[in-house]
């Protein structure tokens, strides 16, 4: 348990390097008919932009994990696109397979976004993440390598679940985890839409029965998630495994798919 609070708190620091951005988006986001294919890694400075603009727009997508070592999904991606380079997405929706981070996310707001433009501070990235360098670093460069002892492992045979926002310090942790297993799954982005949603689940800025924005995202998944607005959440169909707390999933998951 100590190590997993230290964990946090690297996480904790990655988000704060980070600018505070992946926590706030729209309550009304355009998603896809077809789901949208992510293929990436969490340590992955590039994909990080890409998961940060799927966050503002609330966007949910199947994310295909591919850490370096990886022989699942990385191999697909070279069949797919011609080359292994990560982030890699496919969009049934438009027909497109897209690299590089910047092209992806200019995408996602051609297609999703309110307006169809991409916001001035997402339309110019320095070509050099630093910021998201020092974020792995901090991390002890989680989330990058895959855990080798699973290596040919057969993914589950349905996506598991995750109800999530990209700059939420207990939910990397698991994100973590599912990338060094290899492990795909559906992520449920469920950003903080207004201001009384800020904080964390038991700290809100405005105290009292959380009540959601009306009509809006949170409102709706919230049935989902056991009635209650906290992330990480994991869904396991496999198992019909349901659970809160970073530390819990992250066993189970070891527990159940850590092994070859």
């Amino acid at each position: 348990m100590l190590i997993h609070q230290v964990k946090v708190l690297q996480s904790v620091a990655a988000s704060i390097i980070e600018g505070g951005r992946g926590v706030t988006g729209t309550a009304f986001p355009r998603q896809p008919e077809k789901p949208i294919k992510l293929y990436e890694f969490e340590g992955s400075p590039f994909s990080r932009r890409v998961r940060e603009v799927l966050t503002l727009l609330n966007l949910d997508v199947e994310v295909y994990p591919c850490p370096k070592g990886g022989q699942k999904y990385r191999k697909l991606v070279k069949e797919k696109g011609g080359k292994t380079q990560f982030p890699f997405l496919i969009d049934e929706n438009t027909g497109d397979q897209l690299y590089e981070s910047e092209v992806i996310i200019q995408h996602l707001f051609k297609h999703y976004g309110q307006t169809g433009k991409t916001p001035e501070k997402y339309a110019h990235y320095p070509k050099l993440p630093v910021a998201g360098i020092l974020a792995t670093l901090v991390n002890t460069a989680r989330g990058v390598w895959v855990n080798k002892k699973i290596i040919d492992r057969a993914a589950p045979e349905q996506l598991l679940e995750l109800w999530s926002f990209e700059a939420s310090p207990y939910s990397r942790l698991v994100r973590e985890t599912l990338t060094e297993l290899e492990l795909p799954y559906l992520l449920h982005n469920v950003s903080k839409e207004r201001w009384q949603d800020m904080g964390p689940a038991v700290l809100r800025l405005k105290p009292g029965k959380y009540c959601p924005l009306k009509g809006g995202k949170r409102e709706k998944q919230l049935p989902l998630m056991q009635g209650k607005m906290q992330v990480p959440y994991l869904y396991d169909p496999n198992t019909q495994t349901k659970l809160f707390e970073s530390a819990l999933i992250v066993q189970y998951l070891k527990k159940q798919y850590g092994h070859s």
